[in-house]
């Protein structure tokens, strides 16, 4: 037994003792491999899989230093087997090939030939597999490259890709330099993708994932095409590109609901991409428009399945991915690591706030208690109706309000997910409303307004988690979510750690209705922000009418 401040189980799980000396030394050699599942204060629980193994095997760790990483930290002597499932869990990765051959183009190349023949009679990769070439070697077809990524992942042999990429048409791009330079993370971020070819960045909100991928772009020196959620994001990338590199207005094409350019770097909404008429998708050509060099995928975790199925026809092309979380509901991430690319680089949130570059926050939840009426109408509504009615009772809005007047004259969003709850919001807060209704044109001039001061609070809904800009925003209040999504409450919080400048702190608030749906969908939300260190205060809505204070016991305009 050593004094380490790691246990190492044979469930697989690790446990991290934070107050240890060592803990800051072990986490960092844990984070390639290991995915953190809790963080609540003095116990990080982190766990061993399968995809976070062959992550870091792709990114060029053996088995030989997870193995050593887990000795040298671990308090108590390693279970033995754990050490046997790691090194062959490691293992399995690249025994499977993809390579470009000289004589019969691309082929899925064995090292070891029974696997190979165990893949030849799996049903669903031997559609995707031509004529065996050589004993250790079947050809493939260019077109499915992607596909079989993803079906030998699933069956338990990810195949490591090196079939390369073309260069794609040439176009210069340089970042600017006017007084500014990549910080130390992005550059990292930047180098760690681009050795990698291609694969994921992981970075908190307001950490400059966009200046990332502007970082990837003056490396590709070529024609790129770039997905993004709306609009409005694709303006703020076309802004920023402006901005930080030597691309022109003229070398930027939008390709939106509501202009079709393409142009050497062309920005793409996923919406209008994967837009279907009469079974098919009549955009599909933007993707064979131009000899494309690089594709960004903007908030890689949204990837709707359309986009996935056509990313399985570009592995051909770099692609970089750009997340705050690579947490996804409907439990795709296998698909982005066999069809972007692995996990190339990620850093913890609290790392970056430790550096300055994000805001600190404080994360209350505010618990409010249905009256008997409403309590009633919940409990005997349809399972269907219950979740609506707790998100959107009025008590809800009555509190939105107090704590709406506790930051007078703080930049404030108000969040939420019902469209009639926020207009409600907005006539008792005499605050504008931004909703998917809502104009490009008049949802800029809005945020420009709340970025000059001119508005102070704004009601928000879910067009507002992604990709919006508003280093102002102080406050944030959620009022009701996409049930337990925790990217969605991930991407929330992100609104309001932009930097500060007076270097304050920023506020989340998410108001929760007691003993419903509501809240127990609001433990689920709060999962991933846990697991990076946030740690949610909770507090009675009755209690909130002398201010909340922060987690200092400081209260608001004080």
């Amino acid at each position: 037994m050593t004094d380490g401040p790691l246990i190492v189980q044979s469930d697989k799980t690790l446990l991290l003792e934070v107050d240890h000396p060592r803990a800051r030394a072990a986490r960092a050699a844990i984070a390639p491999f290991a995915e953190l599942e809790r963080a609540p204060e003095h116990v990080h629980t982190y766990r061993l899989t399968p995809l976070g193994l062959w992550n870091a095997r792709a990114a060029g760790h053996d088995a030989e230093q997870v193995v050593d990483t887990l000795l040298e930290f671990s308090r108590y002597s390693v279970p033995h087997s754990l050490l046997v499932d790691v090194a062959e869990t490691m293992a399995r990765y690249g025994r499977l090939q993809l390579a470009n051959d000289p004589v019969h183009g691309l082929v899925l190349h064995a090292l070891d030939v029974p696997v190979l023949e165990e893949v030849l009679r799996s049903k669903k990769a031997a559609p995707l597999l031509g004529a065996r070439v050589a004993p250790d070697a079947v050809a493939v077809h260019p077109s499915e490259r992607g596909n079989l990524k993803q079906v030998l992942l699933k069956l338990g042999w990810p195949a490591e890709d090196l079939a390369g990429y073309v260069d794609g048409e040439a176009h210069p791009i340089d970042l600017a330099e006017d007084g500014w330079s990549l910080r130390p993370y992005q550059a990292e971020a930047v180098e760690g993708f681009w050795h990698g070819g291609s694969g994921v960045v992981v970075l908190p909100c307001g950490a400059g994932k966009t200046v990332v991928g502007a970082g990837a772009m003056a490396r590709a020196r070529a024609t790129t095409l770039i997905l993004v959620t709306n609009t409005v994001s694709a303006r703020q990338w076309r802004d920023e590109l402006i901005k930080r590199t030597s691309l022109t207005e003229d070398e930027i094409g939008e390709y939106s609901g509501a202009r079709k350019e393409i142009r050497p770097v062309t920005i793409a909404t996923y919406q209008v991409v994967t837009t279907k008429r009469k079974g098919v998708y009549p955009h599909l050509e933007l993707f064979d428009a131009r000899d494309w060099g690089l594709i960004v995928y903007d908030e890689v975790h949204l990837l709707p399945a359309p986009i996935f199925r056509m990313t399985a026809d570009l592995q051909a092309r770099r692609r970089l991915g750009l997340t705050a979380t690579l947490v996804r509901e409907d439990g795709r991430e296998g698909d982005v690591f066999s069809l972007i690319g692995p996990k190339r680089y990620d850093a913890p949130w609290k790392d970056i706030e430790a550096q300055g570059y994000i805001a600190p926050a404080d994360c209350v939840e505010v618990r409010v208690t249905l009256p008997e009426g409403e309590r009633l109408a919940y409990a005997t509504a349809e399972d269907e109706e219950r979740y609506r009615l707790c998100s959107t009772s009025p008590e809800k809005s009555r509190v939105v309000e107090k704590l709406v007047a506790q930051h007078a004259g703080e930049p404030t969003l108000v969040i939420g997910q019902y469209i009639d709850q926020l207009d409600d919001l907005g006539r008792r807060l005499d605050a504008p409303v931004i909703k998917g209704d809502t104009s490009v044109k008049e949802r800029q001039r809005l945020f420009e307004a709340f970025r000059q001061g001119e508005v102070t609070t704004l009601v928000v809904s879910k067009v507002a988690n992604f990709s919006i800009d508003l280093p102002e925003a102080k406050v944030a209040i959620q009022v009701s979510g996409s049930f337990g999504s925790r990217q969605e409450e991930a991407q929330r919080l992100g609104r309001v750690l932009r930097p500060k400048g007076d270097h304050g702190s920023a506020r989340f608030y998410t108001v929760v209705s007691r003993d419903t749906k509501d809240q127990d969908f609001a433990a689920h939300r709060q999962r991933f922000l846990a697991e990076q260190g946030y740690a949610y205060r909770i507090v009675d809505a009755d209690d909130i009418d002398g201010g909340v204070p922060d987690a200092d016991g400081v209260l608001p305009g004080s």
